[in-house]
């Protein structure tokens, strides 16, 4: 299973929504806690929507449980904790969470981009969440557009 990531930072609106149209993305999994930040720009909520719609063919779904929570972001962002003290405590909410069990895996049967607001995977929640589902179902593979 594929299952592709994406950040919004640091691109165009042009860049972001070329890239989805290169991979043929049928469906952008939003895994923000806040989807209607004006730092977003482009990837508010309801403009994401409507520019995924119109631009890409494609459909909008913002996943809670494959957010982090604020406690764990300020404390990641605010307090530095650290990325590797982060990705294990979000690794562990995930598995609180039993998001292997309460995210159907045919969610991924669409070509599907899991959002976030950094520009880069390698210290992202979104690498967390497809190492995670990886560890928990097997076979998933991430491709970090």
């Amino acid at each position: 299973m594929k299952i592709y990531t994406i950040g919004f930072t640091r691109k165009s609106a042009e860049e972001f929504f070329e890239r989805l149209k290169a991979e043929s993305i049928e469906q952008l999994v939003d895994v923000r806690l806040n989807n209607t930040s004006q730092l977003s720009g482009f990837s508010k909520c309801a403009d994401l929507q409507y520019f995924l719609k119109t631009i890409c063919g494609a459909t909008y779904k913002h996943e809670l449980l494959l957010a982090p929570t604020q406690d764990l972001l300020d404390e990641y962002k605010k307090a530095h904790g650290g990325w590797d003290k982060y990705q294990h405590q979000f690794a562990a909410l995930l598995r609180s969470r039993q998001v292997e069990k309460k995210i159907p895996k045919s969610l991924f049967q669409l070509r599907t981009v899991l959002l976030c607001s950094e520009a880069e995977a390698r210290a992202c929640h979104r690498k967390v969440v497809i190492d995670y589902l990886n560890s928990e179902w097997g076979n998933v593979e991430g491709h970090h557009l």
